[in-house]
Order: structure tokens, then C-alpha cells, then sequence
């Protein structure tokens, strides 16, 4: 029984490995069952996931979207503007 539980139970830093490895990479009925016994005893894990698709999902919109020189030129006034508030 000892063995089993062992093998079941991840540590934190193997649960966030599994979680960025789901991103791009599909995981193993074990490692699938191992994260999920895990993720139902630690919330931070849950929340750690919840963010990690969260940033994931704004990069690739991110990327999707093309940049015009304009639209860097309005970036960089916007910025400018906010640095000079701040003083």
C-alpha cells in the first residue's frame, strides 16, 4: 500500500512540471492520474494552473496579432505620457 501511495502522490514541483509539460506535450495515463489525486489536495497547485493557461493563453494571442509601426508609435506616446505623470 505504501508503494502505491508513493507512486500516486507528487510533490509540488513535480505537479508544476506536469502541468507546463500538459501544455505541450500529452501526458501519460499515470501522470495524468497523479496530477489530478494532486491537484484535489493542493490548491495552490490548482491556482498554480489556473495562471499558467491564464499567461499561456495571452501569449498566444499575443503572438497571433501583427503590429503595425503605428500601432508601436501610439505604444510609445501612451508610455511616454504615463512616465511623464508620474513625475
Amino acid at each position: 500500500m505504501k508503494k502505491l501511495m508513493h507512486k500516486l502522490f507528487l510533490s509540488c514541483l513535480k505537479a508544476t512540471e506536469l502541468i507546463e509539460k500538459r501544455l505541450n506535450f500529452k501526458l501519460s495515463v499515470k501522470e495524468k492520474l497523479q496530477l489530478k489525486v494532486h491537484k484535489m489536495m493542493c490548491s495552490a497547485c490548482s491556482n498554480y494552473e489556473k495562471q499558467s493557461l491564464f499567461i499561456e493563453k495571452g501569449i498566444s494571442l499575443s503572438q497571433k496579432r501583427e503590429f503595425t509601426v503605428d500601432d508601436i508609435k501610439q505604444l510609445k506616446v501612451i508610455i511616454t505620457e504615463k512616465l511623464s505623470d508620474t513625475k
